[in-house]
């Protein structure tokens, strides 16, 4: 494995010096005209988060944090990925790749690794042992950034094949929320042998035909989800998918707003009842934030976007279905909670399936202790079958 390089975090102190310069000149907009988050992240809130991330955030002890875990780069179709691969101390635990999506990072995971990898330290039992690899993807954190078309949801699937198989796992379970969703259900469309199963905490599926006809009260709330998604929280998406370097240009130069950017979605998709610092604290929010502004991603993540709603460059039919053994966990926060008979259209072998009371879109980070239990539920009921 020497096209397998260890990396570690670290970042120069003039990156640093840089960012609080420009957090200090930021040109603020005026303040919203109505009392709340409904033309997004409030003035006031958003000058008190930059300032905290200029003046008090610490960033060396943050990356240290990262740092804890085992990290790595492979060049996989000429393009560096970082990842982090974490072994288990258990013998017989199960190799497993997880995947995050956008606006998140590998920093989603930082509570959930530990208890992946060595249950028994965490209350857990050896059989429920992980290696857990969690790449970060194309144009994302410390991964490279494409230089050409062509790198949308079906590449990424097959690069993870590959890393599994050079990392030695001839067999592994994939897992993914958001755009990590997509590419774990990729994996499982192209059900290339080497993936025993998957789970996902998004479903891709859309509404059933019995739903549009004549919905359940099951139905009624996922719709209404999805209205308000399009209605509200869409725009993001249209302007990723359509323009992202036009977006790009602004994210890079300013660090409030890339922040801004990615902030309103973890009000409005966490669990948080109305504050984002309710479901994760501030420096949980800056560290995945840092991510971005350190590697100047906004443009670059944006792209998948753009390669992968416009289907330009061999995305899988959306008609095709997952045969692989599946779970599903539906946080009720998420953006649509889909109901099983719509995912089911699309996985065809739901062998797990669970709604849970609390958390939301981003459930490793929200809830840990929630998510690790259904890992771990999950892929015990694959082995028994």
């Amino acid at each position: 494995m020497s096209d397998i390089k260890p990396f570690r975090i670290n970042i120069a102190d003039s990156a640093m010096t840089d960012l609080q310069a420009r957090l200090r000149n930021t040109r603020w907009p005026d303040a919203e005209t109505p009392d709340d988050w409904s033309q997004g992240v409030p003035l006031a809130y958003a000058q008190e988060f930059c300032s905290y991330w200029a003046e008090r955030y610490d960033w060396s002890s943050r990356q240290e944090q990262l740092n804890r875990f085992d990290q790595f780069t492979t060049e996989i179709d000429g393009l560096n990925i970082h990842f982090i691969h974490q072994r288990s101390p258990e013998p017989n635990a199960q190799p497993l790749i997880m995947t995050h999506g956008w606006p998140g990072s590998v920093v989603e995971f930082q509570k959930v690794i530990g208890p992946l990898t060595d249950p028994v330290a965490h209350g857990g039992n050896a059989h429920d042992a992980f290696h857990v690899v969690c790449p970060s993807l194309p144009g994302y954190g410390f991964s490279g950034k494409p230089s050409k078309p062509g790198c949308g949801v079906q590449t990424i699937a097959r690069m993870w094949d590959t890393l599994m198989q050079r990392l030695g796992y001839q067999a592994y379970f994939a897992q993914g929320g958001d755009w990590g969703s997509a590419v774990t259900t990729a994996i499982g469309l192209q059900n290339l042998g080497q993936c025993k199963g998957i789970h996902v905490n998004m479903p891709n599926a859309g509404a059933t035909k019995a739903a549009l006809a004549a919905p359940t009260e099951e139905d009624v709330h996922a719709l209404a989800r999805a209205k308000a998604y399009a209605d509200w929280d869409a725009g993001y998406s249209k302007q990723q998918a359509t323009r992202p370097q036009t977006l790009g240009y602004g994210l890079a130069d300013s660090p409030s707003g890339q922040s801004m950017w990615i902030l309103e979605k973890f009000w409005r998709w966490t669990d948080c009842n109305g504050h984002p610092e309710n479901a994760l604290n501030r420096d949980e929010l800056l560290d995945n934030i840092m991510l971005y502004w350190l590697g100047n991603a906004g443009a670059s993540s944006g792209r998948l976007y753009w390669e992968s709603f416009n289907n330009a460059f061999g995305n899988e039919d959306a008609s095709k279905t997952v045969g692989l053994p599946t779970g599903c966990s539906i946080f009720p926060k998420e953006i649509v909670p889909t109901p099983r008979s719509w995912a089911e259209q699309r996985y065809t072998n739901i062998v797990y399936w669970n709604e849970l009371d609390k958390g939301g879109h981003f459930a490793a980070f929200e809830q840990p202790e929630l998510f690790v239990g259904e890992l771990r539920a999950c892929f015990a009921s694959f082995s028994e079958r």
